[in-house]
């Protein structure tokens, strides 16, 4: 480990003490740095979670990595719910599944709302964390590392000053607002024209899962669809996917009878499991989804992770495992440089390009679940895709793999999992997919 001269860098002010936030927060105080998070929200382990908000999250390779650099890998795995493979449902019910990939691989449902409170009460038990919640960030002082707070609860005004300023206050970040108004700074958001709508999937009669519950289930219906996750207490979280406008759309179906028609119409045998949809339907919020852009993350002596500075659409579940991979690569590059400055800056410049890499995937990913897996040259080309998979695991592995199996590069997996999908339908089309057991002609394929 770099020796670091704590004289110079002391203290942190962590803004955000959401998922990513809390992570960051264990990293830097095993180093010895004094973090002090400010959270906008109560403290999660004393207030029940707002009906609606709690969408759950697929941790994979790349969160487990962090989490294990922490020691809290197994606890999270320990009340997750395994999803090998995604189950298609058709409009009349029939069933179709797909597996990710190899025996053993599997992505895990968790509850973001539990994962939080593991990870607030892995930052309690450490000595050099402190946390302060219901702390509105009302202003930012980047070049001088200042911090004001404004407590929703007393109205009291704060104002903190630390040695470097950490931003991890989410997609509308007030640290990235104050980086927006310095010079040359590149910001984008961009807004899918569908929002989302969480529903629930209860439990059978006597209390057991009423569809399969090792798989994320997916009714794709062209222009909008649902998804399903299973939960420890036997429940599915479900969430609609759908356009605001339109016939099928959130702005145009609004009472009983319009929401039964709508739902019986595309997800009829998911229905009978819903015995509270209407009152979900009603009171539960329609959420947007937005993609973040900006650059530079370093600014003065503020720096931004996770969600602040690469916000993304939910639809290849990497946007939890991305952040936490942004703690891994902040805790290498101070491992790697010591100097905060120099650590920071070589920190945002090997994330940008796999942050946009991923938020580009999970853009086609959303075409891919809502008009593709119901699509028959798509599923055959997935099985060539499987095959491969399976028979040649040394030699092939499909852009799902490297992205949710493997700890390799963002930007490297989009760049070859393109050029491995062109390859596959190149093969397919020259009818040559009886040779995929060949080694050597698969070795000479993909070369």
């Amino acid at each position: 480990m770099c020796n670091f001269d704590h004289t110079i860098m002391k203290s942190i002010t962590l803004v955000g003490g959401g998922l990513a936030g809390s992570l960051v927060s264990v990293y830097l105080a095993k180093r010895g740095y004094e973090v002090n998070i400010y959270e906008r929200r109560p403290d999660m382990r004393n207030v029940k979670i707002p009906a609606g908000r709690s969408i759950n999250l697929a941790l994979s390779t790349r969160g487990i990595t962090a989490l294990q650099k922490v020691g809290l890998d197994q606890a999270v795995l320990g009340k997750a719910i395994p999803m090998p493979g995604r189950m298609m449902h058709s409009t009349a019910g029939d069933l179709a599944y797909q597996p990710y990939g190899t025996d053993g691989q599997a992505i895990n449902s968790v509850s973001r709302a539990h994962l939080n409170v593991q990870l607030l009460q892995l930052a309690d038990e450490n000595e050099h964390v402190h946390q302060h919640f219901n702390m509105q960030c009302t202003k930012v002082d980047l070049d001088n590392s200042i911090c004001w707070f404004t407590n929703s609860e007393t109205g009291e005004k704060i104002e903190v000053k630390s040695d470097y300023i950490l931003g991890g206050d989410g997609a509308f970040s007030a640290v990235r607002s104050k980086m927006q108004r310095t010079s040359r700074f590149d910001y984008s958001q961009t807004y899918t024209k569908s929002g989302y709508k969480e529903l629930t999937i209860e439990p059978t009669a006597d209390g057991e899962f009423a569809m399969e519950p090792y798989a994320l289930h997916i009714w794709p219906r062209g222009s909008f669809m649902m998804i399903a996750l299973p939960n420890p207490d036997k429940s599915f979280t479900c969430t609609l996917f759908m356009p605001y406008e339109g016939e099928t759309g959130f702005d145009n179906i609004n009472t009983d009878e319009e929401i039964l028609n709508f739902m019986n119409t595309y997800f009829g045998d998911s229905v009978p499991m819903m015995p509270t949809l209407l009152e979900d339907f009603k009171a539960n919020p329609v959420g947007s989804l937005v993609t973040v852009r900006c650059f530079p993350w370093n600014v003065g002596k503020a720096t931004l992770l996770g969600d602040a500075c690469h916000a993304i659409v939910p639809f290849y579940g990497q946007g939890m495992n991305c952040a936490f991979e942004d703690c891994v690569e902040l805790d290498a590059c101070l491992e790697e440089f010591g100097d905060w400055d120099v650590a920071m800056k070589h920190y945002e410049k090997r994330r940008k390009p796999n942050a946009d890499a991923i938020a580009d995937l999970a853009l086609q990913n959303f075409i891919e679940m809502r008009d593709l897996v119901g699509d028959k040259n798509f599923l055959h080309y997935k099985k060539v895709e499987h095959d491969l998979c399976d028979l040649h695991p040394d030699i092939f592995q499909s852009q799902y793999e490297m992205v949710s199996f493997s700890n390799i590069p963002y930007k490297e997996a989009l760049d070859k999992g393109a050029e491995n999908t062109r390859l596959i339908y190149d093969l397919i089309a020259q009818g040559k997919e009886d040779q995929i057991s060949d080694k050597s002609f698969v070795k000479e394929w993909f070369a």
